[in-house]
């Protein structure tokens, strides 16, 4: 099993000047020590609008600052917003090849598509529609990237002639797809698109253990139809992060920071109204918390708070139900910087080894038996049709196009 960090740049109210990019320079160093201590991914979400809970609007920027910072860790967009109102598919794979390029081919491309109003109202993304626009995105941009030249496309929500995408990535055909899951019919469309679930909700192992199974039973079965030029059969699962050799003050150090992550996700997604600019979810939240009649936010996610020996059993429950990885959540809320990499330090030294141990193996093993069954399902896609030499259209340039008709003038 492999294990990941997770950003979503939470800035709680109040804010001062110096204080995002403070943020943001300490994101970097966490991810620079994750590399360091054999961390084997660093993931990026992108969100718009989302005050306190999201200040990532532009993951690409951050990832790529990453790259430079590091050697090995891989970076994932988790997610990438692909819908066309947010970006148009070509800008999308040109992003991800250009990424792969800075990073020496570390580059993972979760896609998604939001359930949140701010963002979808922000960029007119019709509700009602998304799931069929994201659909159509997707599949188009692993087209864009994979095809030379992608023959052009018309479609429902998005249309472009025939262009050959520069520059390409590295990882060929493309890099592995990933999809934000939060329920088990997401895990399910993206067991049946042949991509990686990356599923943000917090579930125990003994619940994990249904999502695997169903997710593993569609990829062996007729109803994986890659959307993608290549299969990612992996399962990632979020939980919390905060270790201490002592219990109380992990708890103490983390607990807080969770919540609120939480807290704000739920609020913003279900439950709350948002004055944009005026709105204090960090206010909400504490009076919340203050308030002994106020909602009490469930025990899910909590295994990753705690103890050395406390995260052993919990990541070993996880292992045995085929959890591919597990992504920490410990950029959360007020969590101070300190706090966070000396967690990372002590999951290097007293955690991680013995899952890094034992993952070739579950590796190798897992590649041989999935092999025929990711072998059948790319045989059942209905691949886009490659242009002719000779049915790749012409483009005059602009300066002839005038010259042509001014001549027609005359």
């Amino acid at each position: 099993m492999k294990f990941g960090i997770f950003y979503e740049h939470q800035f709680p109210r109040p804010w001062h000047d110096g204080d995002e990019q403070k943020l943001f320079q300490e994101a970097l160093d966490q991810v620079e020590l994750a590399d360091r201590l054999g961390i084997e991914y660093a993931w990026e979400v992108e969100h718009h609008f989302l005050e306190e809970y999201s200040h990532s609007s532009a993951p690409e920027v951050f990832l790529a600052a990453c790259s430079q910072r590091t050697k090995n860790i891989r970076l994932g967009h988790g997610i990438r917003q692909v819908i066309p109102g947010y970006n148009h598919p070509a800008r999308t794979a040109e992003v991800i090849a250009t990424l792969d390029l800075v990073s020496g081919g570390r580059v993972d491309f979760g896609t998604g598509e939001s359930s949140a109003i701010l963002e979808l109202g922000g960029f007119g993304v019709d509700v009602a529609s998304k799931r069929t626009a994201y659909l159509e995105a997707t599949e188009q941009i692993c087209n864009i990237l994979a095809m030379d030249p992608y023959p052009g496309f018309e479609g429902e929500f998005f249309s472009m002639p025939c262009r050959n995408l520069v520059p390409k990535p590295v990882q060929k055909p493309h890099p592995p797809v990933w999809v934000a899951c939060s329920n088990r019919e997401t895990i399910k469309m993206a067991a049946q698109l042949g991509i990686g679930a990356l599923c943000f909700a917090f579930t125990d192992p003994s619940e994990a253990k249904h999502w695997v199974d169903e997710y593993y039973d569609i990829i062996r079965s007729d109803k994986c139809v890659p959307i993608g030029h290549s299969v990612n059969a992996e399962i990632a699962m979020v939980t919390s992060f905060s270790l201490h050799r002592d219990q109380e003050e992990a708890v103490r150090r983390g607990r807080q920071g969770f919540d609120f992550f939480r807290y704000a996700l739920a609020n913003l997604y279900i439950f709350g109204e948002h004055t944009p600019g005026r709105t204090n979810i960090w206010e909400a939240f504490e009076a919340d918390q203050n308030n002994a009649a106020g909602s009490m936010l469930p025990e899910a996610g909590l295994g990753g708070i705690g103890t050395p020996e406390r995260m052993r059993e919990h990541l070993r429950g996880f292992e045995e139900t085929g959890v591919d990885q597990v992504i920490f959540i410990q950029q959360a809320g007020r969590n101070q910087h300190e706090h966070i990499c000396e967690s990372l330090e002590l999951f290097g030294a007293d955690v991680q080894p013995e899952f890094k141990e034992r993952d070739p193996k579950h590796v190798s093993k897992k590649q041989e038996e999935l092999a025929p069954y990711i072998e059948a399902a790319l045989a059942r896609k209905n691949w886009m049709k490659p242009l002719a030499d000779a049915d790749i259209p012409k483009f005059p340039a602009l300066g002839r196009n005038i010259i042509a008709s001014m001549q027609k003038k005359d």
